[in-house]
């Protein structure tokens, strides 16, 4: 396989090279190699992938119970005495704590 290269990104892969422009130049790849890829000190790499940062709110809010949820507990926590709702809340806020 053959890898086109312009800018030191691959950006065609083919079986059989053809001439290209003087911008542009082939490298030998792998089948593994795609448009993406990356030539870092000469040898092709795939890209690497930076996985989201997601802020405590965006965790918060995920593992929240549903605000129905949390409306029954707070209704069954009231008749009961009970502290559900508030547990429940608080190891959230403990496993996603605020930053400093």
């Amino acid at each position: 396989m053959q890898a086109l290269i312009e800018n030191n990104n691959v950006v065609d892969v083919v079986t059989t090279p053809f001439e290209v422009h003087e911008s542009l130049h082939w490298m030998e790849c792998t089948d593994e190699c795609d448009n993406g890829w990356v030539v870092v000190d000469g040898v092709l790499q795939a890209p690497i992938v930076v996985e989201a940062i997601r802020t405590y709110i965006e965790l918060r809010a995920e593992a929240y119970p549903s605000l129905q949820d949390q409306a029954d507990m707070a209704y069954w926590d009231r008749k009961n005495g009970t502290t559900t709702l508030d547990d429940a809340l608080d190891a959230i806020k403990a496993e996603f704590p605020k930053p400093e």
